[in-house]
């Protein structure tokens, strides 16, 4: 077996590269797995992406890998180790949602999702660290401290699927899951490099009852393209326990068609965002690689305000979101989060009159989005409105930068939770002065998850980042 020294630039294989490798014999699931824990070992003291590690069990699962390889009857995910976001459960794990009064909670059934990673051979070798509930754009909590971003110690590799990103970023997985209310994907994905999908509302399922919440979304995340349109088209699909999951399952393709005469249109604030010249500087030299494949790209204007935006999500959080968690904070208001508590003192303000005054909002709110992509085919913007938050950034502390304190005011994701059937993936842009990455967003028309692919497909062609050392974390 190789020795650890051998193995240090093992771990940045891409999954797809490295299933290649599984099939020719010059790479063993065990030796890759033992990579990514060696690498695990160097960097999770300064990282925390991990809620809880299961190597032992990973590697037995590595080695019957090995033979499923031997025998010619390997899985799309065979020997692949998968880190899995611990909001979402595991029959027997501990299913605590990041919070310290539900840390002896273990979850009775297993997600969906994690069912089918695990029955397409993927190795579940540790669950990832959240932000308590789920309801931060950061990623810290009184159970697990505070996770932060390889690319910058001193940001947070973002939230709520922080764990997930930095995993990733860091080279401790190879896959990872996510899960995106309010961009919860998007945003680590933009933070700390990697690329994060959000399907439309319906392509993955989702545990009930938050399958019948159109903010909820479960996605993939992974170092490229290709490797999160792998992982996609495993965890895709109807299922008997999610009324609105939706027939007949999509399959990425394996091969996408070029973008040469797409037309993409461009916005470089949403109509309403105030962007950090670092975010604009990226997003402008990345739609230039698009002109370079071909695509015509056209700066547009949205007709939207903050207000408008942030009021129906608040809405929307204070209906579903804020009364899942008040229970707990009820019976353990001092042991929950400052932003927690927050968060469920902000939603408690709305009432059911709001209701119907949301849903207006969200349809005038999509109304000109769904304008603009009958003409273009697909919509380009930043991720995020400032690089990176501090790593322990708290409701109520100054935004990066920035003279506000209200986080939904640099959320450029959420109108895309409200426009929850246009899929959008996150991709990398570049870098900020800090050294952290920003991200870019791909919004695709209602449902058209291939087209949102190819473009990410075309700007990973032109801007490859892992592949490539020096687009990796200086980690280690």
């Amino acid at each position: 077996m190789e020795t650890a020294k051998e193995r240090q630039s093992v771990h940045y294989l891409s999954a797809t590269e490295a299933l290649r490798l599984f099939r020719s014999g010059e790479l063993s699931p065990v030796d890759l797995l033992c990579a990514v824990i060696d690498r695990a070992a160097a960097v999770e003291s300064s990282v925390n992406a991990f809620a809880e590690t299961f190597y032992e069990q990973a590697l037995d699962a590595a080695r019957m890998a090995e033979k499923r390889y031997r025998n010619g009857d390997a899985r799309p995910l065979e020997g692949l180790p998968v880190a899995v976001k611990e909001e979402a459960p595991i029959a027997g794990q501990r299913s605590t949602q990041g919070s310290l009064p539900l840390r002896h909670e273990v979850a009775d059934e297993t997600a969906v999702v994690v069912q089918r990673i695990i029955d397409a051979g993927g190795i579940v070798h540790a669950r990832t660290t959240t932000p308590e509930f789920c309801c931060a754009p950061v990623t810290w909590t009184k159970l697990w401290g505070v996770s932060r971003n390889p690319w910058n110690l001193a940001y947070s590799p973002g939230g709520s699927s922080g764990g997930s990103a930095a995993a990733l970023a860091a080279g401790t997985a190879m896959l990872a899951t996510g899960s995106d209310i309010g961009g919860s994907i998007r945003i680590p994905a933009a933070f700390c490099g990697v690329t994060g999908f959000k399907p439309p509302h319906g392509r993955v399922p989702e545990v009930p009852v938050l399958n019948l919440d159109h903010y909820c979304h479960e996605g993939p995340m992974a170092r490229s393209v290709t490797d999160c349109a792998l992982l996609q088209n495993v965890i895709a699909g109807p299922h008997p326990s999610d009324v609105v999951s939706l027939r007949p399952k999509l399959e990425i393709p394996s091969v996408l068609t070029p973008v040469a005469g797409m037309r993409l249109a461009l916005s470089l604030d949403l109509g309403c965002y105030d962007v950090h010249p670092d975010v604009i500087a990226n997003t402008c030299l990345t739609a230039g690689r698009l002109l370079e494949a071909g695509a015509s790209v056209t700066e547009v204007h949205l007709p939207w305000t903050l207000p408008a935006i942030n009021r129906a999500a608040r809405i929307h959080f204070g209906m579903i979101f804020g009364p899942s968690v008040r229970p707990v904070w009820e019976a353990h208001g001092d042991d929950l989060t400052s932003y927690a508590r927050a968060f469920i003192a902000e939603t408690d303000q709305i009432t059911k009159e709001d209701y119907l005054a949301g849903l207006c909002l969200e349809a005038a709110i999509y109304a000109p989005l769904g304008t603009l992509l009958d003409t273009y085919d697909a919509l380009i913007c930043p991720t995020f409105a400032v690089p990176a938050l501090a790593a322990e950034w708290d409701y109520g502390d100054l935004l990066e930068g920035r003279s506000d304190a209200d986080w939904m005011d640099v959320m450029m994701t959420l109108p895309f939770n409200i426009a929850s059937r246009c899929p959008v993936m996150s991709v990398p842009s570049g870098l900020s002065r800090d050294g952290v990455p920003t991200g870019l967003s791909i919004v695709g028309k209602t449902y058209d998850d291939v087209t949102v692919f190819r473009v990410a497909a075309a700007l990973e062609e032109r801007h490859a980042w892992y592949t490539d050392p020096a687009n990796r974390p200086q980690l280690g």
